[in-house]
């Protein structure tokens, strides 16, 4: 799984339309091995960002939990933790 996508169900404030189009747009560079596309593949890049991203909006937004919301900051924070004790 690519590091920076992010999980993005059961947060309050719910997950932004820029955070699904990022986390869309990293899983297809993963999978198509480009950062940037080259001309001829630009439009099937975009094209696949964008259904990635709808789907994962659907997928998002259909889910449901009895768990409290997350707090964004408390993750982030427990993301930090985490990455000094990993790097140091």
């Amino acid at each position: 799984m690519c590091r920076s996508i992010k999980t993005l169900f059961n947060f309050e404030p719910p997950a932004t339309d820029q955070e699904i189009h990022a986390a869309a747009l990293q899983f297809v560079r993963k999978l198509s091995g480009f950062n940037a596309p080259s001309k001829a593949n630009e439009a099937a890049f975009h094209q696949a960002v964008e259904e990635v991203g709808a789907s994962a909006r659907r997928l998002v937004d259909s889910l449901v939990t009895t768990a409290d919301p997350r707090d964004r900051e408390v993750e982030a924070q427990r993301a930090k933790a985490r990455a000094a004790a990993r790097f140091g």
